[in-house]
C-alpha cells in the first residue's frame, strides 16, 4: 500500500547543501512547517548516521507552526572527485489521539499512517575569488561596530580636552584678576608712603618715646622718694 502524501513543508525541498572547507563543523537547516490544522509528528533519519548530528532529531510540530532542524557535517577529508551519497529522509505522522510517549508511536505506527520525504546531501568548496574575498574584506557589521568604537572614543577625548582648555581658561583669567589686585594694593601703598607722611610718622613714634621715657622718669623719682621716707 503507497504511503500518504507528506504534510509537512521542507525547506530545501530535496536537498541538504554544505559549503567548506570542512576541517571544521559545517551546519545546514532544514525547516520544517505544518500547514495543517493537527499536530504532527516528525522523525529525522540518514544514511550516515555517524557523519552527522541532528538537533532535534525528532518532536511534534503543532498545527500551523514551523521547527528548524540543524544538521551538523562533522569534519572530515573533502575529496572534490567523490561525490556524496548520503541521505536524509524525514517520517511524519498526524498526532495519535492519547499519546503519551515518542518512542513507542514510531514503533506502532502502520505503513499507511506513515509519511516520507528524502533528501540528497551535496558538498561545496568555496571558490578562489571567494576566499580572496573573505579574506581581504571584513564583514560589513564588524567594520561599522569598529568604526563606530573609534568614533566614540574620539568625541570623548574632544570633550575632555576642550573641558581641560576651559578649566585652564579661568585658572588663567583668576590668576591675572589677583596679579591686577596685588598691583592695585602695591600702587597704593607706595602712593600713600611720601616723604613727608614718612617723616610725620617717625616724628610720632618719636614723640610717643619721649613721653614714656619720661614717665618712667617721674616714676622712678617718686619711688625712690618713697624708699627715703621709710628708710628714715
Amino acid at each position: 500500500m503507497a504511503r500518504p502524501k507528506q504534510v509537512l513543508v521542507l525547506e530545501p525541498q530535496h536537498e541538504l547543501k554544505f559549503r567548506g572547507p570542512f576541517t571544521d563543523v559545517v551546519t545546514a537547516t532544514l525547516k520544517l512547517t505544518n500547514p495543517t490544522d493537527t499536530d504532527v509528528c516528525f522523525k529525522v533519519k540518514t544514511t550516515a548516521p555517524r557523519r552527522y548530528c541532528v538537533r532535534p532529531n525528532s518532536g511534534i510540530i503543532d498545527a500551523g507552526t514551523s521547527i528548524n532542524v540543524s544538521v551538523m557535517l562533522q569534519p572530515f577529508d573533502y575529496d572534490p572527485n567523490e561525490k556524496s551519497k548520503h541521505k536524509f529522509m524525514v517520517l511524519s505522522m498526524l498526532v495519535p489521539y492519547g499519546m503519551t510517549d515518542m518512542e513507542s508511536v514510531w514503533q506502532d505506527a502502520k505503513p499507511e499512517e506513515l509519511m516520507d520525504s528524502k533528501l540528497r546531501c551535496a558538498f561545496e568548496m568555496p571558490l578562489e575569488n571567494d576566499k580572496a574575498t573573505e579574506h581581504a574584506t571584513p564583514p560589513k557589521s564588524s567594520s561599522a561596530s569598529l568604526d563606530n568604537g573609534e568614533v566614540k572614543k574620539i568625541m570623548e577625548e574632544y570633550k575632555r580636552l576642550q573641558a581641560d582648555t576651559q578649566r585652564l581658561r579661568e585658572e588663567n583669567k583668576q590668576i591675572r584678576e589677583n596679579d591686577g589686585l596685588r598691583k592695585r594694593k602695591l600702587t597704593a601703598t607706595v602712593a600713600d608712603s611720601s616723604p613727608s607722611s614718612v617723616m610725620a610718622s617717625l616724628a610720632t613714634r618719636e614723640e610717643g618715646l619721649s613721653t614714656r621715657t619720661l614717665a618712667l622718669c617721674v616714676l622712678f623719682f617718686v619711688i625712690g622718694v618713697i624708699i627715703g621716707k621709710l628708710a628714715l
